[in-house]
């Protein structure tokens, strides 16, 4: 079924007040996929659907973000920073989220929006004139998604998730063992190696928790293509390879993502399993700073175009 573009601001606001008033994006986003009076599922936030330049974006994050963006212009979460977790404020925490937005809110909104948007068009007129005294031709001017916070790192997070997709088996779990190593597990030296070729386990090792209790960690890779989920069927496998090993839990990696059952088989029994999907890899990657060079820039302030 086709995504359908919506306000995700209610949903977002449920999943907050649910998790005790602060959490990350990626928790947020589960949890609003597990809250049935959400109107969000889990394949609407895994949806993908390829723009008319070739690139792969999934719908849903543009309307989390903006349903973000506007939750802070709104005062109902606290101001947004880059790989924080979002809070609420007391006014998000005392309503609720089905009178979101009132009619307040949507006349702060529809005034916010209007004014970013002329602050916009008049910094693209300006820099068309600079550009034809320049260069005495038109050149085409391209809008940005917008000019805040996290809209920005959606093209190159699915660009990532495009290009581990064209790994080989063997690069992917690579890629993966080294994530992991990332996150505090310290690989075995013989068993944590091996690659795998899809039977067994394509990682093992050890994790040291602040209380100084080491657990044994296994490790499976699964590069799929967006349409190709994790099953219940898998993580069955992956959990039979576990307890070969006796590993105490396990972490799947798949740069797809998984099917409901496929999640709530997960977390049956004595030896969960850690989901790992392509968007959450994508966070993992921000926070670690895993073979990525982070490119600093500068914006004008709406000083300037007065």
């Amino acid at each position: 079924m086709e995504y359908e573009r919506r306000d995700a601001k209610p949903g977002i606001l449920s999943a907050l007040q649910e998790l005790g008033g602060t959490a990350s994006k990626t928790r947020i986003k589960e949890v609003m996929a597990d809250i049935e009076e959400v109107d969000f599922t889990y394949e609407d936030i895994n949806y993908t659907v390829t723009s008319r330049n070739g690139r792969m974006y999934k719908p849903f994050a543009f309307d989390f973000n903006f349903g973000l963006k506007e939750l802070e212009v709104l005062s109902y979460v606290q101001p947004i920073e880059r790989n924080r977790d979002i809070t609420l404020t007391k006014k998000g925490e005392i309503i609720t989220s089905c009178r979101v937005p009132t009619k307040a809110d949507f006349d702060t909104i529809t005034e916010y929006w209007q004014e970013k948007h002329r602050v916009r068009q008049e910094k693209m007129i300006a820099e068309k004139q600079a550009s034809e005294e320049l260069s005495g031709g038109a050149p085409e001017l391209t809008e940005s998604i917008d000019d805040d916070g996290d809209l920005a790192n959606i093209e190159w997070k699915q660009e990532l998730i495009n290009q581990l997709q064209k790994f080989s088996p063997k690069k992917f779990e690579n890629f993966s063992r080294a994530l992991v190593n990332q996150m505090g597990v310290r690989l075995d030296p013989v068993k944590g190696v091996v690659v795998s070729g899809d039977h067994g386990l394509d990682g093992f090792g050890y994790f040291e928790s602040d209380e100084f209790r080491t657990t044994r960690v296994a490790i499976q890779a699964k590069r799929y293509a967006n349409e190709n989920k994790v099953t219940e069927q898998t993580i069955d496998a992956f959990k039979g390879a576990m307890d070969a090993e006796n590993a105490e839990y396990g972490i799947l990696i798949t740069t797809s993502s998984f099917t409901i059952p496929a999640r709530k088989k997960a977390i049956i029994g004595s030896h969960p399993v850690t989901l790992i999907d392509g968007d959450r890899i994508a966070d993992l990657v921000e926070k670690y700073h895993l073979f990525i060079t982070e490119v600093h820039t500068y914006k004008l302030k709406d000083y300037y175009f007065e």
